[in-house]
Parts: C-alpha cells; sequence; structure tokens
C-alpha cells in the first residue's frame, strides 16, 4: 500500500537510481522507495531539481509545500494522465450555465450540512445537548432551495458553520475559547487545529481529483480564480465534517493535543512540530479507515470515498446519472 511521505528537517529531496533520497543537512541520507509514495508533503526547507520533478512526475506523485508555521503553500502536480476533452467542455458548460451551477453548488452545501448535523446526532446521542443546534440546523438545510444565486447560498452555508461552531464548547471537553471561525491568521488552538486540518483534507481531495477527468479549477460553489485549485474546496465541504472535524473532536477529547503542542507568536498560534506529527499520524490513520459502501457492498477506505465522489461528478457532468452528494450513513 502506498502512503505519504511526510518531510520535516531541512535538507535535499531527491532521486537516487530508480528510487528517492532524502539527505539532512548533517549529511544524514534516507533512501525511500518510490513505489511506496502516494504523495509527499514538504513542512522542512527541502531543496528538489528538475532530475527529481521529472521522476515524480513520471510516477504520479504530487507534492505539497507548507511553510514555516505549517500554512499550506502550494502543490506540484505531475502532468495529468487522465485527461477528457469531453469531461472539460461538459465541466464547464455547467459552470457557465447559472441554473446548472447554483444547483450544483446546492448540493456541495447540502453534502456539508447533512454531514454536520450528523456529526451534531452522533455527540447528541452520547449524552452532549445539542438539540437547539441540530434544530437550527436542519432549519437552515430546508431553505436551501430558496437561494437566487450562489453568494447567497454560500450566505446560508455560513450561517450553517455558525451555528456548527456554537456546538463545539459543548462537544469538546477542554476548555477552550472559541466564539468564531478566524482563518488569517488564526487565533487560538481550535481556529489553528481547523486551518491546519482543513488543509490536509483541500491536499487529499486535489491527490483524488488528479486521479480522474476532472478539472480541479473549475467549480462551482467556489469562484474559480488564479493560483487555486477551487474544485477541491467545493468537494473537501463535504467531507470536512467526517475527516477534519471529528478527528478534532477526538483529539482533543482523548488529549492527544493540548495547549503544550502550540506557541503564540504576536497576533496569532501555531503549532509545534510534535503536535503536527500527532495530527498527521492519526490524520493517515482516519484516511485509511474503512466502511462497508452501502451500493458497492465491499469496505473502502475513506480516502477512496472522495475519489467515488469525483467519479460521481463525472457521471454528472456526461449526463450519465445526476449527481448526489456523499451523506454520511452510519
Amino acid at each position: 500500500m502506498k502512503n505519504s511521505l511526510y518531510v520535516y528537517q531541512n535538507g535535499e529531496l531527491k532521486r537516487k537510481d530508480n528510487t528517492l533520497q532524502f539527505c539532512t543537512v548533517d549529511g544524514e541520507k534516507r533512501d525511500i522507495p518510490v513505489n511506496m509514495v502516494s504523495e509527499i508533503y514538504l513542512f522542512g526547507e527541502v531543496s528538489i531539481n528538475s532530475k527529481l520533478i521529472d521522476f515524480l512526475s513520471h510516477n504520479d506523485i504530487i507534492v505539497h509545500f507548507f511553510n514555516y508555521y505549517d500554512f499550506y503553500s502550494a502543490s506540484l502536480m505531475p502532468k495529468k494522465s487522465k485527461v477528457s476533452g469531453k469531461v472539460t467542455v461538459k465541466q464547464a458548460q455547467f459552470y457557465l450555465d447559472d441554473e446548472k451551477r447554483l444547483q450544483l453548488a446546492m448540493k456541495f452545501v447540502e453534502g456539508a450540512g447533512k454531514n454536520i448535523y450528523r456529526n451534531l446526532r452522533y455527540y447528541n446521542s452520547r449524552g452532549k445537548d445539542l438539540e437547539e443546534y441540530m434544530n437550527e440546523i436542519n432549519y437552515h438545510l430546508k431553505n436551501l432551495d430558496k437561494a437566487r444565486d450562489v453568494p447567497e447560498l454560500m450566505g446560508m452555508e455560513g450561517n450553517i458553520h455558525k451555528t456548527y461552531y456554537k456546538s463545539w464548547s459543548t462537544i469538546i471537553n477542554q476548555e477552550i475559547d472559541f466564539e468564531k471561525r478566524v482563518k488569517r491568521p488564526p487565533d487560538n488552538i481550535l481556529n489553528t487545529l481547523i486551518s491546519y486540518l482543513n488543509s490536509l483534507v483541500y491536499t487529499t481531495v486535489l491527490g483524488e481529483i488528479y486521479k480522474t477527468q476532472l478539472d480541479p479549477t473549475i467549480s462551482f460553489l467556489h469562484e474559480p480564480g488564479d493560483r487555486r485549485y477551487s474544485l477541491s474546496l467545493d468537494i473537501a465541504e463535504i467531507f470536512k465534517p467526517l475527516i477534519a472535524d471529528r478527528l478534532i473532536f477526538s483529539l482533543l477529547n482523548k488529549n492527544q493535543i493540548q495547549d503544550k503542542h502550540f506557541s503564540q507568536e504576536l497576533n496569532y498560534l501555531y503549532m509545534k512540530e510534535s503536535g503536527s506529527k500527532v495530527i498527521l499520524q492519526e490524520y493517515n490513520k482516519t484516511l485509511q479507515r474503512t466502511i462497508k459502501h452501502k451500493d458497492l457492498s465491499r469496505n473502502v477506505s475513506y480516502r477512496y470515498l472522495i475519489r467515488l465522489e469525483c467519479y460521481k461528478l463525472v457521471k454528472h457532468f456526461i449526463g450519465e446519472k445526476e449527481y448526489e452528494p456523499f451523506i454520511i450513513w452510519w
């Protein structure tokens, strides 16, 4: 099974014969079998060259770059091996048709909202009093079809998340002050965790899109723009409640992540390497977790659920089957 490679140390990542080698600044060398790597995450100051880039491209390996504060910076994408002019044209046509775009964007918000609701239902059944928040989110979901355009729909999505985040102080056992979502820069433990894990989900989704005929730059809920793969943002909305949010709740309620894993600098909080390593270990476990698929009648991993979502979108664009978002069924 291929796994993600996480590099924290400073040094050089290079091709050695037909495999990978990482050399630290102290001269330590580590050989890494390329056939065991699905994608690479670089958190340290790592040098790479065109020889390595060409090698990674031939092996369909994406490289994700993170800065000193573990904020996502960029991704180095190989040339897509799965391309379809037909799918790209159809995908663009759905974006250009205001009604079709709105209906598809509505599906993304519906999927995200219903998965948020299921998170609340899960914890409500385990002794957390979340009925008020569940009712409020249900109200917002029932009114999604009243949105006249995508900006209005995004406002409704914002109301769902606003209600959702209010419930977190009830779900989480640790004493953490969390009044609102602050992104740039994150100002407390929860905002830092949300930003970090959301970026991981984004890169995971991007990797799964790459394995299909979808164009990652043509999106429907989020406005397409320069320098970002906005379709990843659309699809990530559906999976963040399952993958990112549930992991945050688990990490904090099991005290795997605490104040000691963070450092305050000026007006923002950033994660130490020790905290990042804990999260990445648990994040990988989450992606590898399997569930019996209700339609396929076989076990699939959480990561593969994302791929299946991409396939569903392809079928939607070519008119084979209308898209319905992934909803947690267990």
